[in-house]
């Protein structure tokens, strides 16, 4: 099988992909598996208490997704056999130092990764401060650890997120967070000082981490800091203060930064509409289709900067081929709005459009009339967090060197420009949204009525 030279940049690598349980982490092990089935190893690293364990989760949660459904049509009766020679579970976390494994699996595995692929985060905007601190903060100083261990490490690439930026004004650039330098003016960030804090405040509370006293606080207590430093969430917050410990403990290696705006269903690859979980912009076609959204507050004029998921990994592997061993930090938002902006209006109508030719029903059966959702059109906060604008100079070098190669330009889209968005909205987004939401409510037992 002939591939373009990104694939072939894959081809007999050994990759360390922490996070894989998640979106992006599916879909990057899917693409990477269908693209570059010559890959040597990937290993995948996920919370389990044995290596049974592990690999269960990654045979239940990863591989055994619909999304896989290309590569399990492709092998038919091999399929098994080529999945257990190319993925390996590791039960471990990178909230410990090496990850939690064994010196000697740590030793081993430094010596065979060449690429590490950082995804693992907690994404809860209202995360426990220990826990979204542990995870999406000190995972970096044990990934940073880990990577200078190894012998024929080529790139680490890490998963942020353009809304690092907080709810500043005006045009945001592809540049790093430096160490201690809040978003709010004139304050100076401390993370040990955060750590200590959150140490101090579990020590006089002089219970267990289950209770709920402990877990109330250390929410209250995230945001609370968050906002302090000038941050809207202990998400954005603590992803922030990641970028800055890898800024400065991962000055030696070869370093891509991906900060990818609000992220939705796939728009191609490896099939259109795969989704998980409802969100962000979901929530309101759920919402409307369950009959629960009798009014929005937002301005129709309010810009939203959407991206498929499967861009996002291409843009990732893209990055990776053009940065290879080039120790240096390069940062890209992997975002849309810049040069295919959508604008609320946008995604109302396409709303309208895709109930009236997918009626919704009653619990009878009978069809239900749409009514438009009334639209308050001032709101200071969520206008200042949607006005933010995503410059996207670095993202669109990397297509435009992509786009030179043909083959890569058809496996690798990551071009926004190529996107309609009414017709993904219509045809692909929403549809794919609700029937999540459908199903998930059927698993739990909560099925309503919606949309056939």
């Amino acid at each position: 099988m002939k591939t373009g030279g990104i694939a072939e940049r894959f081809r007999d690598k050994t990759i360390l992909i922490t996070g894989s349980t998640g979106f992006l982490g599916k879909l990057l092990v899917e693409k990477i598996l269908r693209v570059q089935p010559e890959v040597r190893k990937l290993y995948l690293l996920v919370r389990a208490p044995d290596a049974i364990a592990a690999e269960e989760r990654v045979l239940t949660e990863v591989v055994g997704n619909g999304l896989f459904d290309v590569l399990r049509e492709q092998y038919g009766a091999g399929f098994h056999s080529f999945i257990k020679e190319k993925i390996y579970a590791l039960p471990g976390d990178v909230t410990h130092e090496n990850f939690g494994l064994e010196s000697n699996d740590i030793l081993q595995l430094s010596q065979k990764v060449d690429i590490i692929v950082n995804g693992a985060a907690t994404t809860n905007f209202m995360e426990r401060y220990d826990v979204a601190l542990a995870t999406n903060t000190i995972g970096v100083v044990h990934l940073c650890q880990f990577a200078k261990q190894c012998d024929n490490l080529k790139m680490v690439l890490h998963v942020s997120t353009a809304y690092v930026a907080g709810e500043q004004a005006g045009q945001i650039f592809e540049k790093p967070f430096q160490i201690g330098t809040a978003l709010r003016l004139d304050y100076q960030l401390d993370i040990e000082a955060e750590l200590q804090l959150v140490d101090k405040i579990k020590s006089e509370l002089g219970i267990n981490s289950d209770s709920k006293l402990e877990k109330t606080t250390m929410r209250k207590l995230g945001l609370e800091r968050a906002v302090h430093f000038g941050w809207p969430n202990t998400y954005t917050l603590t992803k922030a203060m990641g970028e800055m410990l890898l800024q400065q403990l991962g000055q030696d290696l070869p370093v891509v930064i991906v900060r990818p705006s609000m992220i939705t269903s796939t728009f191609q690859e490896p099939m259109p509409g795969w989704i998980e979980q409802t969100r962000t912009i979901d929530a309101i076609f759920v919402a409307y289709n369950d009959q629960t959204l009798p009014c929005f507050i937002f301005d129709g004029s309010a810009i939203f900067d959407l991206i498929p998921g499967d861009m996002v990994i291409s843009a990732m592997m893209a990055a990776i081929n053009s940065h290879w061993n080039k120790q240096a930090q390069v940062i890209y938002h992997v975002t849309s709005a810049h040069q295919n902006p959508i604008q609320l209006s946008l995604i109302e109508e396409s709303m309208y459009k895709y109930f009236h030719t997918n009626p919704r029903t009653s619990k009878d059966g009978e069809s239900i009339k749409n009514k438009r959702v009334l639209m308050f059109k001032r709101f200071a906060y969520f206008q200042a967090y949607m006005a933010l604008r995503f410059d996207d100079t670095n993202l669109r070098k990397l297509w435009k060197a992509t786009a030179m190669d043909q083959n890569d330009a058809s496996k690798f889209n990551f071009d926004p420009n190529c996107i309609n968005w009414s017709s993904y909205l219509v045809k692909t987004h929403i549809p794919a949204a609700i029937m999540y939401a459908n199903n998930s409510k059927m698993k739990t037992g909560h099925a309503q009525y919606g949309s056939r």
